[in-house]
This record gives structure tokens, C-alpha cells and sequence, in this order.
């Protein structure tokens, strides 16, 4: 079973739409998860984290879209996507990085 962690800041434009992406990601790979959600509240807690803005979606613990360079940040965070710069991953770079973190 995969632990899905969807880590954000209060009042986070994008948490409604990581919630239903990574509910679609699930759905289409058939992958079991557990989901929770956990709320950063504090530059410290996000320093602790290793969170670098909202939203962030952990798979088993670690981020698939992690960028190293990227510093603690209580703020939003911008995934790149075919699309360009979006709020949320792709939904195809989702679907690969919870198979992986299936099987793994």
C-alpha cells in the first residue's frame, strides 16, 4: 500500500485540486493508498519537512517532483507540466510516480 501525504498551507488555492488529482491517479492505476493530508502551519515545520510549497505530494514519504535547489518555503509551489507552469503535477507524471512508488 502506497501513503499518500498531501502536505499544504492554510487556505491553499490548489489543495482542492491535488486532492481530486491524486484521487484520479489512484483510480486509474488501481495502486491501494492511503491518503491523509497534513496542514503547514510554520516556516519551521516546513524547514523540518523539507516542504517546499503547497502543494506537496509525498509517495511512501519522499516527493516524485522534488527539486533539489528548492529551499523550505511557506508558498504555493508551480510544477512544470507540458502545459507549462501549473499548481498542481501533471496527471500522467502522477500516475508514473505512484507506480513506481508501488512497486518500490
Amino acid at each position: 500500500m502506497v501513503q499518500i501525504e498531501l502536505l499544504v498551507v492554510p487556505d491553499c488555492p490548489h489543495e482542492a485540486p491535488a486532492a481530486e488529482l491524486i484521487t484520479l491517479a489512484v483510480a486509474d492505476t488501481g495502486v491501494q493508498a492511503q491518503v491523509t493530508r497534513t496542514v503547514i502551519t510554520s516556516q519551521d515545520q516546513a524547514r523540518l519537512r523539507g516542504f517546499v510549497g503547497s502543494p506537496t505530494i509525498l509517495l511512501n514519504g519522499s516527493d516524485p517532483f522534488a527539486d533539489p535547489a528548492a529551499p523550505a518555503a511557506m508558498a504555493c509551489r508551480l510544477y512544470s507540466t507540458p502545459e507549462g507552469l501549473r499548481g498542481v503535477p501533471a496527471l500522467r507524471d502522477l500516475r508514473q510516480a505512484l507506480k513506481r512508488a508501488a512497486t518500490s
